[in-house]
């Protein structure tokens, strides 16, 4: 049995309209979204009682896939959303971009904030880290060289 490719990354957010807004101010083109609902979700996720939102992103070169779902039901646990980098678990996702000063310029004009500072590695990327919606932390990197 072998992978054949990754579908998707879901995000669990608090509110859908403000995290789809975010990704696709930075590129992310909104697929589709609507309810989800009924026993086979509770089947396949394990809960009872699910009603949920979702919104499916696609990056502009169409192979990645981001999944964003907001829960009605049932409640949530809550969770740390200032968790730091090195909180287990998974803590980013990552894009690459073109321009880097200038996606940055656009997620702070938006409230964005740097997690850290944008910094280089070797000769081969400009990156950083930004804090999107509700802590969801993406990593930015501009090929160089």
């Amino acid at each position: 049995m072998a992978i054949q490719r990754m579908e998707h990354v879901g995000i669990v957010v608090d509110d859908l309209s403000a995290a789809t807004e975010f990704f696709v101010e930075l590129g992310l083109e909104l697929q589709g979204e609507g309810p989800v609902e009924g026993p086979w979700v509770d089947r396949v996720v394990g809960l009872e009682g699910v009603r949920a939102e979702i919104a499916m992103l696609q990056t502009p070169d169409g192979h990645g896939r981001l999944e964003l779902t907001k829960f009605h039901t049932p409640s949530t646990q809550g969770g740390d959303r200032h968790a730091p980098a090195n909180t287990p678990g998974i803590r980013h996702v990552a894009f690459a971009v073109e321009d880097i000063d200038a996606v940055v310029a656009g997620l702070r004009a938006r409230g964005a904030e740097l997690v850290g500072e944008l910094g280089r590695y070797e000769d081969s990327y400009r990156l950083c880290y930004v804090s999107g919606p509700e802590g969801i932390i993406v990593e930015l990197a501009e090929r160089i060289g």
